[in-house]
């Protein structure tokens, strides 16, 4: 399979995925917002949504440029290695989802009263949802040849994460009186 044909499949992928997800947000943001939910950092998210088109535009501006140069789709033709790493975020990513349910969004929204969601993988990891971009942000551009916007990407991703993002999650969750929520 040519390398343009894997970036062609992973983008039209993405492309059906987030724009699925995004509807799925908004509509839980909705609910939320009905139920008295209360969005938190709010003020980030723009940084958010930047950083996800920036790093989409740069693995398909870079798995071009490089695609055909590569002996073998997917960086040192590991490509087997990719498409796991990126169908396990995948499994992960919708697990997360299925087992927050309503309370699943894009942005963070807590619902005073509700309790912190301990079921599937949040269970055994307190952000399972992150691990699946994490893993994401660098698969993806590997399976097409983008390596360096695998570094670069990732490493912006978990420093947005780690510095802003997170913090603002623990901060809903301390503002809630009586309760917590994972948004």
């Amino acid at each position: 399979m040519s390398s343009t044909l894997v970036l062609q499949c992973v983008t039209i992928i993405l492309v059906l995925q987030r724009f699925s997800e995004l509807v799925l947000a908004r509509r839980n943001e909705r609910r939320a917002r009905e139920r008295g939910g209360i969005e938190i950092g709010r003020g980030h998210y723009p940084t958010i949504v930047l950083l996800h088109v920036c790093w989409f535009l740069a693995f398909n501006a870079e798995g071009l440029i490089r695609g055909s140069a590569a002996p073998a789709v997917g960086v040192f033709g590991l490509w087997w290695l990719w498409l796991s790493i990126f169908v396990c975020a995948q499994l992960l990513r919708y697990w997360a989802i299925a087992s927050l349910g309503d309370a699943w969004n894009t942005r963070i929204i807590v619902i005073p009263g509700n309790r912190r969601v301990a079921r599937g993988p949040y269970a055994l990891i307190p952000h399972p949802n992150y691990v699946a971009v994490i893993m994401e942000f660098i698969a993806v551009p590997l399976l097409v040849n983008a390596p360096i916007t695998a570094c670069v990407g990732t490493v912006l991703n978990l420093a947005l994460l780690l510095t802003v993002r997170i913090p603002a999650e623990r901060t809903a969750v301390e503002l809630l009186a009586g309760g917590e929520q994972t948004p």
